[in-house]
C-alpha cells in the first residue's frame, strides 16, 4: 500500500496538534491545584514562588542541551521520552504534597526538566510541518496548547468544585495525557526537510549564543514568556487572596485568561498574514499592557475579570512568533529554537520568586504589575522577528 506525503504531513500535523494540546492540558491541570498544594503545606506568597522555582530550575538545565538533543535523537523521541518523564514528575507531586515541601520539589524539578525539552522538540517539529505546509502554522499549534490549557483549567475547577483529591485528579489527567502523547508521536516526520543538506559550519553549542538577532528574539520571548506564565502561577491566588472569590471562582479566572489566549492563537495567522509579524505582536503588547493594569488596580473582582481577558488576549502570540523567527532558517532552527527558549524560560525562573516577593510586600495582584516593564521591552525588540530575506 502507497501512502501519499500530505498522508504523512497530515499525520504530522495531528501529532503536533497532539503534542501541543495535551502538554496544555497536564500543565494546567497542575497549576489548578496550586492554591490547594499551598494551602496543605502552608506556604507565604514568597515560599510558594520558590518552590514553584524548582520546576523553573528544571526547565533551564534541560534548555541549553535540548537543540542538539533533538538535533541527535530527533523530536519523536525527544516528545516520546519526555511525555513519559513529565508523567512520573508529576505523580511525584501528587502523592509527595502530602508528606512535605521536598517531593514536592523534587517532582517539580522533574516537571520542568522534561517541560522544557519537550516544548523545544515539539517546536522544531512545529516549524518543520509549517515549511512543509507552507504557510502560517504556529500560532494555532500554540492555540492547541492553549485549548489543552483551558481544559485542563475547567476539569479542575471542576475537580475544586466536587472535592476531588490534589491526588487523584493530577494522576488521572497526566498519565492519560502523556500516555496518549507517548502513542501519538511516532507520527511525527523527519526533522530535516533535506535530509541531503549539509549541517552549517560553525554550528558548535555556543555558535547561536553569539547571534545578535537569536539573542533579541531570545528576551522577546522571555518577556511575552513572563506574561503568559504569571497569568498561569498568580491569577487565581490573587483573585482568592486580594479579591476574596472562592476557589472556583479563581480557577474560572484562570480559564477565561487562557480562553482568550487561545482564541487569538487560533486567528493569529490571519493577522499575520494579513499586517506582518512586527505590528500585529507589538498591538498585543499594547494590549496585554492595558489588562494588565485593569487586572492588578481595578480594585473589583468583575474589573479584575475583564482584565483577565485583555492580558490573556495580549500574551497570546508573542510565544508562538518567537519560535517561528527562531525557526526562519530550517537548517538552524534546532539550536537557534533551543537558544531562544533557554532565555525566554528564565522568565519561569525568575518569575515566580519575583511575584512572590512582591505579594509579600504589596500584593499578589499588585506584583503583577512587573510584568508590564517587560511588555514595554518587547514592543521595543519586536523589530527583531521580521523575516530572514
Amino acid at each position: 500500500m502507497i501512502i501519499s506525503i500530505d498522508q504523512h504531513l497530515r499525520a504530522a500535523t495531528r501529532a503536533v496538534y497532539l503534542a501541543f494540546i495535551f502538554l496544555g492540558v497536564a500543565i494546567a491541570t497542575f497549576a489548578s491545584r496550586i492554591p490547594q498544594i499551598r494551602d496543605a503545606l502552608g506556604l507565604s506568597p514568597s515560599q510558594l514562588g520558590l518552590v514553584l522555582l524548582a520546576g523553573a530550575i528544571g526547565s533551564i538545565t534541560s534548555l541549553p542541551l535540548a537543540g542538539r538533543v533533538v538535533e541527535r535523537f530527533g523530536s519523536r523521541r525527544t516528545v516520546i521520552a519526555m511525555a513519559l518523564t513529565f508523567g512520573l514528575a508529576l505523580s511525584v507531586v501528587a502523592v509527595g504534597y502530602r508528606f512535605g515541601v521536598l517531593p514536592v520539589v523534587i517532582g517539580l524539578y522533574g516537571y520542568g526538566f522534561a517541560t522544557g525539552a519537550w516544548d523545544v522538540a515539539m517546536n522544531v517539529q512545529g516549524a518543520v510541518v509549517e515549511r512543509r505546509l507552507g504557510r502560517a502554522i504556529m500560532p494555532r499549534f500554540h492555540a492547541g496548547y492553549s485549548v489543552g490549557t483551558v481544559a485542563g483549567a475547567v476539569l479542575g475547577a471542576g475537580a475544586v468544585a466536587v472535592g476531588l483529591s490534589v491526588t487523584w485528579h493530577l494522576i488521572l489527567v497526566v498519565v492519560t495525557s502523556v500516555l496518549i502523547v507517548a502513542a501519538t508521536a511516532g507520527k511525527f516526520g523527519p526533522d530535516e526537510t533535506d535530509p541531503a543538506e549539509e549541517k552549517p559550519a560553525g554550528s558548535g553549542i555556543f555558535t547561536f549564543w553569539r547571534e545578535p538577532r537569536t539573542l533579541m528574539i531570545g528576551v522577546f520571548v522571555l518577556a511575552f514568556a513572563f506574561t503568559e506564565g504569571a497569568g498561569v502561577d498568580w491569577i487565581s491566588v490573587a483573585m482568592i487572596d486580594d479579591y476574596g472569590t472562592s476557589a472556583a471562582i479563581g480557577t474560572l479566572t484562570f480559564a477565561v485568561f487562557l480562553a482568550a489566549m487561545t482564541i487569538f492563537r487560533w486567528y493569529g495567522p490571519g493577522l499575520l498574514d494579513r499586517y506582518g509579524r512586527v505590528p500585529v505582536v507589538r498591538a498585543l503588547a499594547v494590549l496585554g499592557l492595558g489588562g494588565l493594569l485593569l487586572f492588578a488596580l481595578g480594585g473589583h473582582p468583575a474589573v479584575a475579570f475583564a482584565g483577565a481577558v485583555l492580558w490573556g488576549a495580549g500574551a497570546s502570540l508573542g510565544f508562538p512568533v518567537g519560535m517561528s523567527a527562531a525557526a526562519d532558517d530550517p537548517a538552524k532552527a534546532a539550536p537557534r529554537v533551543g537558544v531562544v527558549a533557554s532565555i525566554g524560560y528564565i522568565a519561569f525562573l525568575g518569575g515566580p520568586p519575583l511575584i512572590g516577593f512582591l505579594g509579600d510586600h504589596l500584593s499578589v495582584a499588585r506584583g503583577l504589575l512587573a510584568v508590564g516593564v517587560l511588555l514595554v521591552i518587547s514592543f521595543v525588540l519586536s523589530p527583531a522577528l521580521k523575516p530572514l530575506q
